[in-house]
């Protein structure tokens, strides 16, 4: 049985509660996104795109977002070191894309320079932070690390915009979780 995280009402059964309780919170409208991460860890430079759905403007002034990642995640890790976070916005059609990076990127090209051309076989770009975001991207920020709260399974990382752009300006539909078959959360 998997673990049951908070209480169950009285005289409920442990399980169906559970189900219907998963069953809600998937409900819940979100997005499907990649967070963009690097820093320099202990063997030189890492890169990393993480699958993720939980993510959301929490300020207007200043310009704020927050991310959850798995505590246990790459993502996690390098998020904690650079103090940074890209967000690259997907179109609906690209939900194919996501499934690529929902374990950690093993696969990165440099370029000359020594920065990352392609995570995982589709190409990127570094930011101003240093963190990539997916040349195919319809929109994405660039953001630094205002607040982490540690939340059990998960961090919160809240992050100040400082950085924003599209591709081409349209009004393209973006990828949801509803569009895949993906689960996650509940």
């Amino acid at each position: 049985m998997s673990p049951v995280v908070g209480p169950i009402p009285e005289g409920a059964d442990r399980e169906d509660y559970d189900r219907l309780r998963r069953r809600v919170l998937w409900s819940l409208p979100s997005g499907l996104y990649l967070i963009g991460s690097r820093a320099e860890l202990g063997e030189g430079p890492r890169w990393n795109l993480m699958t993720a759905n939980w993510v959301t403007q929490v300020a207007v002034d200043p310009k704020a977002v927050a991310v959850a990642v798995d505590a246990e995640a790459l993502t996690c890790a390098l998020v904690t070191a650079a103090g940074a976070f890209s967000v690259s916005v997907l179109d609906r059609q690209d939900r194919a894309v996501v499934r690529r990076f929902v374990k950690p990127v093993a696969d990165v090209e440099l370029d000359a320079r020594g920065r990352a051309r392609s995570l995982a076989g589709q190409a990127v770009r570094e930011l101003a932070s240093g963190c990539p975001v997916l040349v195919a991207a319809t929109r994405w920020l660039d953001c630094a690390v205002l607040e982490r709260l540690e939340l059990g399974s998960h961090v919160l990382f809240v992050g100040q915009v400082t950085g924003a752009g599209e591709a081409g300006g349209d009004d393209r539909p973006v990828l949801r979780m509803e569009d895949n078959r993906m689960n996650y959360g509940g």
